[in-house]
């Protein structure tokens, strides 16, 4: 069996030094059970010789640039750990800052049983999130894709949320009037020409519907959720999106044309200008 250094080091062709640390890591404990100080101390030597095969395919699919959270089919995200797999956009980190944001908005204006939706919910983590995370909170969720409502269907079932998920395109929505008390969305916003500079495990494996937009419309998502929520939202709602930085300044021009007030942007923990919430005015 190859040592905790022979296996990372299969991975420093094609990752950094770090990220190859980590894959492996990640690997050992998700797969294997093993925790660091297991993998310091040399348990890598105690793999069976299945699982040293097993170890061995999972190292050739990273090789592969396959995300790690797929082939494990797992990913953490805000302290709970979500199914995942090809088909639906893998968690992040700067998500769950989105949904902290609106887990403290509510706890400050103490709404009680507040209406949630989520737009374009891929593995439901910002749903469930906000339904296990605010108290009597009423949660739906829509996606398009069928492969999405499966995995989102099965994480709250998993972790006991109650989140009615629906099937319902966002660009063509219903005539909703004064809904909902938040509607939140991490919409697809990456032009055709920001691939080129995006890792090759997210270009070839994460579904392109739910990344990519048309370079000539890149706020096609958040113009159609934003017009919803117009009439959506019921007076003093907020809308909160995840966005792209390159185009912060046009999804609040978008915004305030719109009529909604008190728009703000946050940055997340890498200093980038990721988030946006809205409220419409008293009507």
């Amino acid at each position: 069996m190859k040592s905790y250094l022979q296996l990372w080091s299969q991975l420093t062709p094609f990752y950094d030094e770090t990220e190859a640390k980590a894959l492996i890591r990640t690997v050992l404990e998700v797969r294997y059970g093993m925790s660091l100080t297991d993998i310091i101390c040399g348990k890598v030597s105690e793999l069976s010789t299945d699982e040293c095969q097993s170890l061995q395919e999972i190292i050739l699919r990273l090789q592969r640039f396959e995300p790690v959270q797929y082939i494990l089919g797992v990913k953490e995200f805000a302290g709970r750990t979500f199914h995942v797999s090809p088909g639906v956009l893998i968690p992040r980190d700067e998500t769950a800052e989105l949904c902290q944001w609106i887990v403290d908005t509510i706890q400050e204006s103490k709404l009680k049983s507040p209406t949630i939706l989520d737009i374009g919910t891929g593995s439901g983590c910002i749903a469930i999130t906000l339904s296990l995370e605010i108290q009597k909170a009423k949660v739906v969720a829509w996606d398009v894709s069928t492969t999405a409502i499966q995995v989102a269907n099965q994480n709250a079932r998993d972790l006991g949320a109650t989140v009615s998920i629906v099937c319902q395109n966002a660009l063509n929505a219903p005539r909703d009037a004064m809904k909902w008390d938040i509607i939140v969305s991490n919409p697809p916003y990456i032009c055709p020409t920001e691939a080129e500079e995006m890792e090759p495990n997210v270009l070839s494996y994460e579904p392109k519907e739910a990344l990519f937009v048309p370079e000539n419309h890149p706020l096609l998502f958040y113009d159609a959720i934003a017009h919803y929520a117009t009439t959506a939202l019921k007076p003093h709602g907020k809308l909160y999106f995840e966005i792209n930085p390159l185009y912060r300044k046009s999804v609040v021009e978008m915004l305030k044309n719109k009529g909604f007030i008190g728009v703000m942007i946050r940055k997340d923990a890498f200093g980038k200008e990721r988030m946006v919430c809205a409220t419409v005015p008293d009507r």
